[in-house]
Order: C-alpha cells, then structure tokens, then sequence
C-alpha cells in the first residue's frame, strides 16, 4: 500500500514540474508565442476589421473558431470590444474618447488600458449606440459571453498539459492583448511614430511591431482608411493580418469588401475639371502626401542654397528645427514650435508659398459653402497659380493633378 501511495506521489510531482507533455523549455516558448499569435490574428481579422469595422465578410469556419479562441484566449466579448472600438474613432481624441492618450496622458493608456476598456463596457449606452451588428446567436448569448469560463478553461489546460509553468504560459496569454492592443497601439500608437497621412488625429505607425500584433501597429494608415481591410500602404510596410485575409479570400473563408484607394494617373488634362476634382477629394490623405513630398524637396533645395551661400548655423538649423511640422495641418504644430515656423516662413519665401498653396488645396474638400462648379473652379485657379509660381517641384506637382483619375 505504501509503495502505492510512493508510485501515486512520484506521478503527480513529475505531472506537476513536466505536465502531460513533458516539452522543453524551447517548445514552451513556441507554444506560448503560437497561441498568443493566434489570439493577435483573431481581434485584428475579427474583432477590428471584420466586427468593428466590415471591412471584409469571414465565412463561418474562421468566424466560429476566431469567436471561439477570443472566448477562450481572452475572455473579450465581441459586442463590448466592437462598441468600444467604434466609440474611440467617432470621438477619436476627445475627452469621450476610451483610450486616448492625448486627453487621458499615455502612461495611464499604457499601465490601465485594460482598465479603461473594462469601465466602458459597463456603460450600456456605448454598447447600445455602438455595439449593433454583432453576433447575437445561442452561443454568444449562453457561452462567449460568460467572460470568465473561457480563461479558466484555459488555466485548466495549459496545467494539465504542462505543470506548474502553465501558470506562467497562461499569466502571459491574459496579458497579451491587454499589453499588445490596449497599451502600446492604443497609446503610443496616439503618441509616438511615424505618420503617412494627416489624418484629423493623433494616429501613427510603430513599424516594425508587425509580426507581434498583426498589422495593428500600422495605426495611423488604419485611421486614415478605417474602413479598408488592408493596413499596409507602403512597400516596405508589412501586415501579417493582410497576409492571412488574403488566404483565407483564396480559400473561399473571406471576402474584402475595401482596401485603401489608389491616386491614378491618366491623361495631363489641359484644364482640371469635375473629374479632376472627384478624384482629389476621393484620395485627399494620398493628395496631400504627395504634396508633403514636395515640401521636404523644397525644403532640401533650401538647405542646399544655404549651404552655398555659407549661411550662418542659425539659418540652417532654424529650417532643419522645423522641418517636421512643415506637412502638418496647422492645428497639428505644436504651440511651442508655431514662432519658429513664422520665422523660417518669413526667411524662406519658397516654403512660405508652398504652406500658403497647401492650405488652399486642403480648402477644396473643407469648404462646405461652395458647390462642384464653384470648387472646380478654385482648383482651375489653384493650378494655374502653382504653375506660374517659379517653383519647380509646386509646378510639377500641379500637372501631375490634373492628371488625377479617381
């Protein structure tokens, strides 16, 4: 009898230190950063682009098992997540807004994200007025919305398979998305970054996070088209959640309903017309990056001239100081960077006319008083005054515009 007991002991230490697997430290890691993937891969296809955003239809096969592994992996409610999510981008940096750094400060978004998506989904008007169109059938109502059964079932596995260090895997898995989704892209990717586009918020890039959260970290292309299923716009920009979509669209398990528009070019018009016009207006953000383009060449042509004039160090670091807020909307510059840009303005006639000529080309898709006859006339009038400007790359910027097809 004793020796059974000894056998019986023996037997559930070994299960506690090794589990039923018995994986090496190495396969261990792997299992725990699979699993944490799959849960980065089911809020970005899922939760955000196909739930949130209708970006893309998924068949049922990836939708039950995306709603299934959320349940399990994280114990997010779709309904709740989707609503919340919907909320931050109709009161994107307001003080309504979830989750903004800018109005909440970035180290409470980075340390209490999680905390702050668990306060507002308590709020039953958010979830009503943002929530609409999520799944409401018998599983969602009787099992994935019993936030707290998936992770135990979880707990419960990763122990079973391998001992006590499932405690440490499954501590992981909880914390992803909360650290991952809720902290960084949440703050930073409202605080810190590059931008593509200037988009009405803070939003930016954080490449190269790709691979860790799925594409998300392209945060500012996301909110310049948050309607499109693909993040990435740039070549060297990598989104792994596209790479997965586009798979699953092959395997007949999706099907994307938008991607972000594409400038065309055709014919140089003679004259802008109407056409001309829909088609800036339709690609605005992609108009202007190209126009910011312009800017940092003329900016460079600038710097050279001082350079050959042996400009005092003054000079060339008043227009080096402000070279990133150049492409900016006014709203954007910083109010303690706004006295140097006056003064590299008045010093630099050529920036000045390009700032002067960008705000004019943004008023052509704010300006809500005009109607299309009156608008394309502006744009005709705009054009012929960059070509006449004397500046290089404004005048070849203007004939590739009137070569804008939508």
């Amino acid at each position: 009898m004793s020796l059974d007991i000894g056998l019986i002991w023996n037997a559930v230490l070994n299960w506690a230190a090794n589990g039923l697997w018995d994986l090496s430290w190495w396969q261990l890691l792997l299992y725990a950063l699979f699993t944490t993937h799959i849960t980065i891969a089911a809020v970005t296809i899922f939760l955000h682009r196909c739930q949130a955003h209708r970006s893309l239809d998924l068949g049922p096969i990836p939708s039950h098992f995306f709603r299934f592994w959320l349940w399990l992996g994280t114990g997010m409610v779709t309904k709740e997540w989707v609503a919340i999510h919907r909320k931050h981008h109709a009161k994107c940096e307001t003080e309504e807004d979830p989750h903004s750094p800018q109005t909440r400060g970035l180290n409470k978004v980075m340390r209490e994200g999680a905390e702050l998506y668990r306060e507002e989904a308590k709020n039953a008007e958010t979830l009503k007025k943002y929530g609409h169109g999520t799944p409401d059938d018998w599983m969602e109502r009787n099992v994935y919305r019993h936030s707290v059964l998936g992770p135990s079932l979880m707990l419960i596995i990763n122990v079973a398979l391998f001992g006590a260090i499932g405690l440490t895997i499954w501590a992981a898995q909880m914390v992803w998305i909360p650290f991952w989704a809720a902290g960084v892209v949440n703050g930073l990717g409202h605080f810190w970054g590059y931008r593509n586009y200037e988009a009405v918020d803070a939003s930016t890039n954080l490449s190269p996070w790709g691979i860790i959260i799925g594409g998300e970290e392209l945060h500012n292309n996301h909110h310049t088209y948050p309607t499109s299923a693909k993040f990435s716009v740039k070549p060297y920009e990598f989104d792994i959640g596209w790479v997965y979509i586009s798979i699953m669209q092959k395997l007949g398990w999706a099907k994307v309903k938008k991607t972000p528009p594409r400038l065309r070019s055709g014919v140089v018009k003679p004259v802008a017309d109407e056409l001309t016009l829909e088609a800036i207006i339709a690609n605005r953000y992609e108009v202007m990056a190209r126009y910011a383009r312009g800017v940092r060449a003329a900016v460079q042509q600038e710097l050279d001239l001082l350079k050959q004039k042996q400009a005092h160090k003054s000079d060339v670091s008043l227009l080096k100081g402000v070279q990133r807020w150049l492409h900016r909307d006014a709203d954007k510059v910083p109010e303690g960077a706004q006295g140097q840009l006056a003064q590299a303005r008045a010093a630099h006639p050529v920036i000045d006319q390009m700032l002067t000529m960008r705000e004019e080309l943004r008023q052509l898709w704010l300006n809500t008083t005009l109607n299309r006859e009156q608008l394309t006339g502006q744009l005709q009038a705009w054009c012929q005054r960059a070509e006449a400007s004397g500046i290089a790359v404004l005048k070849d910027f203007s004939v590739k515009l009137r070569a804008a097809q939508a």
